[in-house]
């Protein structure tokens, strides 16, 4: 017997301090394919007391269940997404689009912190270069440092961009090893790690 769980056909995205930009792309489809983000996007209108529902005409009574109905279904599916601590917070919302209000507060604030870190760490990657007294293996844990931390905020850097970054900006007396490793290797074939012991051997 088939599942009357429309979720069960789906991966939901666990909402992280990390991925809250992705997370937010991935969860809009997951409910534009439910129908569910246009009401998350514009609500809907409550009675303001219940003597104004018990006003409402049969059509409007049964609009505002079906409503209803619906942004319980958006709330459940938004509360999927979370760990119990973000549950706990948005867990005063009435309305998805209320929830949905609450996290984007919450992350939107934790996204702009970690672009502001990622431009300062891409702007120490472009500055950094090997002291004439700097082992190769100093330099090397130095520049992978960045890469940790810039990888952490988000940014897709891959080992050919951290080794093109590595022969560019060694002291003068590696420029003939560096024009020997560029013409006989390339580098999408060779590891980091490799070069680092190809620097090693001629230092």
């Amino acid at each position: 017997m088939a599942s009357n769980n429309n979720n069960s056909q789906f991966h939901i995205p666990r909402l992280t301090k990390q991925n809250y930009d992705m997370w937010c792309i991935q969860y809009k489809a997951l409910l534009r394919s439910q129908e569910l983000w246009e009401l998350i996007e514009d609500g809907y209108t409550e009675p303001k007391s219940t003597r104004e529902e018990a006003a409402m005409s049969n059509a409007e009574r049964q609009t505002l269940r079906e409503s209803r109905k619906k942004d319980n279904k958006a709330l459940f599916t938004i509360y999927q997404g979370l760990d119990e601590a973000t549950l706990e917070m948005v867990a005063p919302a009435k309305t998805s689009k209320e929830a949905w209000e609450m996290l984007n507060k919450t992350y939107s604030g934790v996204e702009k912190t970690k672009r502001v870190q990622l431009q300062a760490l891409r702007g120490d990657f472009e500055k950094l270069s090997k002291e004439s007294n700097e082992t190769v293996s100093d330099y090397f844990t130095k520049v992978i440092s960045v890469v940790h931390q810039m990888r952490r905020n988000g940014e897709n850097i891959d080992d050919v961009r951290v080794m093109e970054k590595l022969l560019r900006s060694l002291d003068s007396k590696f420029d003939h090893v560096v024009v020997a490793i560029e013409e006989s290797k390339n580098l999408e074939d060779l590891t980091v790690e490799e070069l680092i012991g190809s620097l090693q051997a001629h230092e």
